[in-house]
């Protein structure tokens, strides 16, 4: 594996969470693609220090919220326990969202990080 591959496992790790990540191991039939992943996205983008890990759960919420990946959404909607992100900084992302990519995408959104977020609450 490359530097950039160990760079952004750790990377994904810390933001992810480790049962994420283990989920998604790097063998059998998508391990070129989780490699991928976590080399371009973790180990050459997340990497980067020019932009705190906050900063970026931001823009990442705005994108998938604005594109509709409503399940990435989730997944780091829970990231941003790890990335300080706060409840917050995600209402202000939202309100973005509804701005610039469109209020039916940024309602469906919401929804997503409000679900996601009483799951959180429920599981500490």
């Amino acid at each position: 594996m490359s530097e950039h591959f160990d760079k952004g496992m750790a990377v994904r790790r810390e933001v992810l969470g480790d049962s994420y990540v283990d989920s998604r191991a790097t063998a059998g039939f998508d391990a070129p693609f989780q490699e991928f992943v976590t080399e371009g996205a973790w180990g050459s983008v997340w990497a980067r220090p020019n932009i705190s890990r906050r900063e970026r759960s931001m823009i990442t919420l705005a994108l998938l919220a604005g594109l509709g990946n409503f399940e990435e959404l989730a997944l780091h909607t829970r990231a941003t326990a790890n990335t300080g992100a706060t409840r917050e900084d995600i209402l202000e992302v939202m309100l973005h969202v509804a701005v610039y990519a469109g209020v039916p995408r940024a309602n469906h959104a919401l929804k997503v990080v409000k679900e996601t977020l009483a799951e959180m609450e429920g599981e500490a």
